[in-house]
């Protein structure tokens, strides 16, 4: 029989809720026995696959970039996970939601830059830096949402019931695993 796959990603977040799924240990192993990570931050592959059947997915989507990977993940995956608050709320990200973009980018990249003598006025830069969206927003505003795991981050054993259950081909019901504050 052939082994699940899995993609894991971030969007605009810190990469904790990442680290929390790194921290299930030992429980890693009964994970991979059952599934193979596919795409994400540890994995060499430069593009979401085809045929993934679990999508973990952290942080709010900022960006066009943000927009376009989260896109692509629900159309070539069976089931979505929204990972922590970022995702699930839009969370710290979603803090600049006040301000205008092109405001927020000035302050940041001109206002806040240190001019030395000799080099020309800061700017906002536009090569390799991702178009902003004009709001943070949680995963469920941008893509079909099947799976939401709150926390910041989320307890390893959380993520771990939530992949098992999953794999297990069973809908993960939190609802005894989570409490809010």
């Amino acid at each position: 029989m052939d082994k699940a796959k899995i993609g894991t990603c971030w969007l605009d977040g810190c990469s904790g809720c990442h680290m929390s799924l790194l921290d299930l240990d030992e429980g890693i192993v009964a994970v991979l026995e059952k599934a193979d990570i596919v795409f994400g931050p540890l994995v060499d592959a430069q593009e979401w696959p085809e045929g993934v059947d679990v999508a973990v997915i952290e942080g709010a989507v900022s960006s066009q970039d943000d927009l376009k990977l989260a896109k692509i993940a629900r159309v070539r995956s069976k089931v979505v996970v929204a990972l922590g608050d970022c995702a699930v709320t839009g969370n710290v990200p979603s803090m600049r939601n006040g301000i205008p973009t092109r405001k927020l980018l000035e302050r940041v990249y001109v206002e806040g830059a240190t001019e030395r003598p000799g080099t020309e006025r800061p700017g906002v830069p536009t090569d390799g830096v991702p178009a902003l969206l004009k709001q943070a927003q949680p995963l469920h505003s941008a893509i079909k949402v099947d799976v939401h795991v709150p926390g910041c981050p989320p307890k390893p054993s959380a993520i771990l019931f939530v992949l098992s259950e999953l794999l297990e081909g069973r809908e993960p019901d939190l609802g005894s695993k989570l409490r809010f504050g």
